[in-house]
């Protein structure tokens, strides 16, 4: 989400836009031609396209602050965002686009999105206001993440994490990653991991390390780069290895599942029974 939203940026801020295209029903009608792009920016999961019109255009409102508008959008598990020059072919099915951009030198397509909606700018928090502090965002702050995922001891860490709401910008790839960087078993109750802002400070690296182009690699070596994107190098400690050998120990990765007790939002974990035993 930071790289689609740094490419988008880079493609669209400052420009105008001469079409718009929302192709969900709510918006269907919507025309955003002569509004221009401000900024687009990530809020974890999520992406933040505001726009401010021109004067007296904003949907039937007429002071400044009526006249900003923020096209949200959030990938989910399928969805993703491209940019073309004016007329481009499309990479992609055109009917899986549900929302088209186009500026006099760029056309910006959201393929596949999970959602995709337009907001007064001033009712950002409406949307994004329940997530914690973004790993990635100016408002990073691991003490306030450390009490929202402490406040409830008995949850799995590996569910902690996942849960936006303690703190945003982990996906399962980073959770798996991080639990076995710390040596926790994913399924552990919060309350038995002793070091939780190392944990956290491990997850915002991998982060910060896979930023630019290349494909996404948790090794990283005490400089805090990836080497995992050598030739024959894998990527991961333990993601998608089951089987595998640990690379600390030589022990097989495991697989399993976690989600929440009542069975929602259940996803593949990969660990180390070695390096990362199950408390009891």
């Amino acid at each position: 989400m930071w790289r689609a939203a740094a490419q988008l940026h880079q493609a669209l801020a400052g420009q105008i836009l001469t079409a718009s295209d929302f192709r969900v029903p709510r918006f269907a009608t919507l025309n955003l031609a002569g509004w221009t792009v401000t900024e687009v920016v990530p809020r974890g999961k999520h992406l933040l396209m505001r726009v401010a019109g021109p004067a007296g255009q904003g949907p039937g409102q007429q002071g400044p602050e009526q006249r900003r508008l923020t096209i949200h959008s959030h990938l989910k598990m399928e969805g993703n965002w491209q940019v073309y020059p004016p007329g481009g072919r499309w990479r992609k099915p055109g009917f899986t686009a549900r929302c088209v951009l186009r500026t006099a030198t760029a056309d910006a397509v959201g393929f596949s999105l999970g959602i995709v909606e337009v907001v007064r700018t001033a009712d950002e928090d409406k949307i994004v206001g329940h997530l914690g502090p973004d790993l990635l965002g100016p408002d990073w702050d691991p003490s306030e993440a450390e009490l929202r995922i402490r406040a409830a001891p008995e949850v799995p860490i590996g569910v902690a994490l996942l849960d936006q709401r303690n703190l945003a910008g982990i996906g399962n790839i980073y959770r798996c990653e991080t639990c076995f960087l710390s040596g926790v078993h994913p399924a552990s109750p919060v309350s038995a991991v002793e070091d939780l802002p190392a944990m956290m400070a491990d997850a915002k690296q991998l982060l910060e390390a896979n930023l630019g182009p290349g494909r996404r690699v948790t090794i990283l070596n005490p400089r805090g780069m990836p080497v995992g994107r050598m030739a024959g190098r894998p990527g991961y400690w333990v993601y998608g290895r089951e089987h595998r050998p640990c690379l600390k120990c030589g022990t097989p990765i495991r697989r399993s599942v976690l989600g929440k007790p009542n069975g929602e939002e259940e996803r593949d974990i990969y660990f180390c029974p070695q390096c990362q035993p199950l408390p009891g």
